[in-house]
């Protein structure tokens, strides 16, 4: 099955510098290697679900800049498909990226050409319409995020939300969602539930907004609930990290393929299977560049999972 995927979202050129820890504020820390690295939430997704197996295609801008025609052609290199992305005037967008020694990360993101983004064109549209997933993320403006969700819903796509980074929802957008994929802190703050408040609850409330919800556990898994009634754990991988910058990129876009690929039925395959492609990403340094390839994706599914019945 060829799975057809358009994300609509950011890209960004990541500026990142490893440190022996993450500074408090106020402080300075003495870095070590600095790398530059295309990325970006929508873009990597794009590639993850590119390299995945999928017929990937993107939406979104980049600027005018040497950056911009950097991650231009870092997407064609992945074999997604770039007839959506516009280029804006000005400076496309960046991540300042700090990683630790135990391959925690700081973020810091300015959107550059990505909150130009407005609007969807009837190419744009067509090819949202004709796909299996849409693939979303809250790194451009929220109109057009919506905006592309109603277009999935007019043409039956099913429609997954990263919403990250966090930000409360409005009901209009939710309405649009089939699926939700969150880590814990966002979960809370779409809820509208304190921090801390266990898994559990969190997938419970989130289902009172969405019918589908996944939700990412770093190193304990991913948990997963929908309005039918299941409720799944997944442990995740046990591996030595490097670098979880895109790791929860990865996973989402390896979920949708594996969503469409293995079906409903086949929730907690598709589940570790997507577990599976954010800790390969995070054995490599980097963000878009540590993103699995297919085969290696397989190779921890089986070894982690094989004795899973």
């Amino acid at each position: 099955m060829t799975v057809g995927i358009v994300v609509v979202g950011s890209v960004n050129l990541d500026l990142v510098v490893a440190t022996p820890r993450l500074p408090s504020p106020g402080e300075t820390v003495l870095g070590g290697e600095f790398r530059t690295v295309p990325g970006g939430k929508g873009a990597n997704q794009a590639v993850a679900a590119a390299r995945a197996g999928a017929a990937c295609a993107f939406v979104g801008a980049v600027g005018s800049d040497d950056f911009g025609r950097m991650l231009r052609d870092n997407l064609v290199a992945a074999g997604v498909d770039v007839r959506g992305l516009r280029t804006a005037d000005g400076p496309s967008g960046v991540a300042l990226i700090t990683v630790d020694a135990a391959a925690e990360n700081c973020i810091v993101v300015s959107p550059g050409a990505n909150a130009t983004l407005a609007g969807l064109t009837a190419a744009d549209r067509a090819a949202i319409g004709a796909a299996d997933v849409l693939l979303l993320q809250l790194e451009v403006p929220l109109p057009v995020v919506a905006e592309a969700a109603g277009c999935a819903r007019d043409g039956g796509t099913t429609v997954v939300l990263n919403a990250a980074p966090a930000a409360p929802l409005p009901r209009h957008l939710l309405d649009l969602v089939d699926m939700l994929v969150v880590n814990e802190h966002e979960a809370a703050v779409v809820a509208g539930l304190p921090a801390h408040t266990g898994t559990a609850a969190l997938v419970d409330a989130l289902l009172a907004l969405v019918p589908t919800v996944v939700l990412t556990l770093g190193t304990r898994g991913a948990a997963y609930g929908d309005r039918c009634g299941l409720r799944l754990r997944v442990p995740a991988p046990v591996i030595d990290a490097v670098d979880t910058t895109a790791a929860g990129d990865a996973f989402t876009g390896a979920l949708a393929v594996a969503w469409v690929e293995r079906g409903t039925a086949s929730s907690e395959d598709a589940l570790r299977w997507a577990c599976a492609a954010g800790a390969a990403c995070a054995q490599r340094p980097g963000a878009s560049v540590a993103l699995p390839e297919r085969a290696r994706i397989d190779a921890l599914f089986h070894e982690a999972y094989r004795n899973t019945a």
